[in-house]
């Protein structure tokens, strides 16, 4: 299959098009390449996706931007589409909220044209645990209503699932959104917490440690996040017979639209989550508690039932065996010795 990953030198995107190319799929890659965080990094992951699979194709360029992108597919002729590119950050949109605008929304719905236009059989997109907001029902789920986002990243997610259905209904477009949950591993975003904390362990700095360590996230390892992208890529939806306009499930729908979480199922209180990184590392860690910051929920855990039932799979790879892989990366790639 020919299969365009939009986002392929980010950390969930360099690992799904590595897993298809290996597959035996067809991969063209694009994304912009943008300074969020180190481009070097991002550099490193495209060049080691050309190394391991030379049929990889690499195109720079803006979701945002239409001509390119539809020039792109028309030339393409892409059968599925995995859009894994967007401005990231739950505080960085705080204080940056124009950013977002750009990539998750103008960038999203050229994406969503672009397989109308062209004949996508398939589109599967990024979600985020983030648009579950001010939610207090645990394990979140994806049949719970999520209309009260509490930062500008987690309203342009929930915008993206919005745009999707649309699509979906009107156009009959299978779509699929895809809620992370609080993604680690080797590779990863330097702006995520665990990175952040190894880095700083290794240094002698203190970690900022929000709401006094009193918060709980559902850590999902990255090879069990790209497992439940390709499973829920071949998983095309079609409308849900069951499904009711007067008592209507967010989940689903009369279009062929789904939902889907993937975490881990298992929340790990905060202060666990910098003991299990002190032991990878050996080091002990300096603590700065600090009050909660905005934009910030103090917890997340994922119900899963769904994915199980349709993709017949559950996240499962423990904390200490991610992390592990995490820090033996980092010291590789920063030649790190100790």
């Amino acid at each position: 299959m020919r299969i365009l990953v939009t986002g392929s030198a980010g950390f969930i995107g360099s690992f799904t098009a590595a897993r298809l190319m290996e597959d035996g799929h067809e991969v063209v890659g694009v994304d912009n390449l943008n300074d969020y965080y180190d481009v070097g990094l991002k550099n490193d992951r495209n060049e080691r996706l050309k190394s391991l699979f030379p049929s990889y194709a690499f195109e720079r360029m803006s979701i945002a931007d239409y001509g390119a992108l539809d020039g792109l597919f028309r030339s393409s002729g892409f059968e599925y589409v995995i859009n894994l590119a967007a401005q990231a950050g739950v505080r960085y949109s705080i204080t940056n909220p124009l950013t977002y605008g750009e990539s998750n929304l103008s960038g999203f719905l050229n994406v969503l044209e672009c397989c109308r236009r062209h004949g996508v059989r398939h589109l599967v997109f990024a979600s985020s645990s983030s648009v579950y907001g001010l939610n207090a029902r645990v394990p979140f789920s994806v049949h719970d209503n999520v209309d009260h986002p509490v930062s500008l990243y987690a309203a342009t997610k929930k915008s993206n699932e919005l745009l999707a259905h649309c699509y979906a209904h009107l156009y009959g477009i299978p779509t699929t959104g895809l809620r992370f949950f609080t993604v680690y591993g080797p590779w990863g975003r330097p702006d995520m917490a665990y990175f952040l904390f190894t880095r700083a362990i290794l240094e002698g700095r203190p970690i900022d440690v929000f709401n006094n360590g009193d918060m709980e996230r559902d850590f999902t390892y990255i090879d069990d996040i790209v497992e439940g992208v390709c499973r829920t890529l071949w998983r095309v939806p079609s409308a849900d017979p069951a499904w009711s306009a007067e008592s209507p499930d967010p989940a689903t729908s009369s279009a062929p639209y789904r939902i889907y979480n993937i975490g881990n199922n298992n929340p790990v209180r905060l202060t666990r989550f910098i003991k299990v990184i002190e032991e990878a590392l050996g080091r002990k860690a300096k603590i700065n508690f600090l009050p909660m910051q905005p934009g910030d929920v103090k917890r997340t855990c994922a119900d899963i039932d769904d994915l199980v039932r349709d993709a017949g799979y559950a996240p499962a790879t423990a904390l200490e065996k991610g992390i592990g892989e995490f820090v033996r990366w980092y010291k590789e790639y920063y030649r790190i010795d100790v």
